[in-house]
């Protein structure tokens, strides 16, 4: 059945908000100590920075506080010398621009999907639409996937030419904290797991919408209920 133009619009933000909501959950899952200290500990962040490890949770703590949660002055300082320069606290500062700007595309997305699930109380076409975007996202993941595996430097290197002013990310490894705290490596790794963890949420969201897609009846197709007709008692003429 074709849906009325109200419920094909909302079916359509359905399935554009899903992804969004799924990245953002995923990228949520990595801003944090753990898994950072966990990869940098796999790329010997001690040794680049030559801090103690100690000093490098606690760098690494202090800027991903003021990344996600402000203010944004990335000053932290070890033996009282600020750790970032000038231009890497600048780098990040923008770098937290960009993040809150996809957090408020995360924010609108899934208020999308509460009105709409709310409005259209779990009807089928809704969760059509979740599993629809679930599937775009499996897709896009495979495919922008097998690009990053293959072109990981210019991909890395496109993103940050969308994102960023030029030449406000490129740092020297030799002496700036930075690109010694978080290096390539860490980010290649870190992509990886990514990518793979939104696969793994966009296919839950897929086999999951699956199951309460089939149990919502078709718009269109829900029983009737009929008075029966009179029918003449027992013993009646």
């Amino acid at each position: 059945m074709r849906l009325p133009f109200v419920q094909a619009l909302s079916a359509f933000l359905v399935v554009i908000a899903t992804p969004c909501v799924v990245i953002a959950v995923a990228v949520l899952l990595f801003l944090n100590p753990v898994w950072v200290g966990f990869d940098q500990d796999r790329n010997d962040v001690v040794g680049l920075t030559g801090y103690a490890p100690a000093q490098v949770r606690q760098v690494t703590g202090s800027i991903l506080s003021d990344l996600v949660f402000g203010p944004p002055n990335f000053d932290v300082a070890v033996g009282g010398a600020p750790v970032l320069d000038v231009r890497e606290r600048s780098h990040m500062a923008d770098v937290r621009t960009v993040l809150m700007g996809m957090g408020l595309v995360a924010l609108l997305a899934a208020l999308i999907l509460v009105a709409a699930g709310l409005a259209s109380r779990g009807a089928r076409w809704f969760w059509s639409a979740v599993q629809a975007g679930g599937k775009v996202l499996v897709v896009g993941v495979v495919v922008v996937g097998l690009g990053f595996a293959v072109f990981f430097e210019q991909a890395f290197e496109l993103f940050h030419e969308i994102f960023f002013p030029p030449g406000t990310y490129l740092f020297d490894p030799r002496d700036e904290k930075l690109v010694q705290l978080f290096p390539d490596q860490f980010w290649s790794e870190t992509s990886v797991a990514l990518a793979a963890t939104i696969l793994g949420l966009a296919l839950i969201v897929v086999f999951a919408t699956s199951r309460l897609r089939r149990e919502r009846i078709p718009e269109g197709n829900a029983p009737t209920t009929e008075t029966p007709s009179s029918a003449p008692s027992a013993g009646s003429l």
